[in-house]
């Protein structure tokens, strides 16, 4: 599995112009999810995201998670983390996970997600057209990779 993790001050997501999910502080999650991808996966990304510390504390420094600023979550469905650019310039999806696999792990990450947090997660409609509108706050912008671990 792939994040793209967002502190935001804010977020939302639109399909046919109806905002179907919104947040205030906390972040953003847009997950690729890829065909070797399980719940090992889910369970790695889910302790690390709510844990990270990239909330400012009293000293205005990074210091505090979402848990401890209860801060909100908006995870997204995006397939398009895991192109591949290596050959000419139309990117390959080869990577990312079919609907019969990549559903139900989405699912299953926000049901782990809600259980881990009791602040509000918020998604997307997965496999939609989707505009997601966000304040970035700082910008601070985290990509993981459960295949990397870094």
């Amino acid at each position: 599995m792939r994040v793209v993790v967002q502190r935001v001050s804010e977020a939302s997501v639109k399909v046919d112009e109806e905002i179907i999910g919104e947040i205030k502080q906390g972040i953003v999650v847009l997950l690729g999810i890829e065909q070797a991808d399980s719940e090992e996966d889910i369970d790695w990304l889910i302790k690390k995201i709510t844990n990270l510390r990239i909330f400012n504390d009293e000293n205005d420094v990074m210091n505090l998670s979402l848990q401890q600023i209860n801060g909100e979550v908006l995870v997204i469905s995006q397939f398009t983390l895991h192109a591949s650019t290596k050959k000419g310039n139309r990117p390959s999806y080869i990577k990312a996970a079919k609907p019969d696999v990549s559903i139900p792990l989405y699912e299953k990450f926000i049901e782990k997600l809600r259980k881990q947090i009791p602040q509000k997660v918020a998604t997307g409609k997965f496999g939609a057209d989707m505009k997601v509108s966000l304040i970035n706050d700082g910008p601070v912008t985290i990509c993981m990779d459960t295949k990397n671990k870094e």
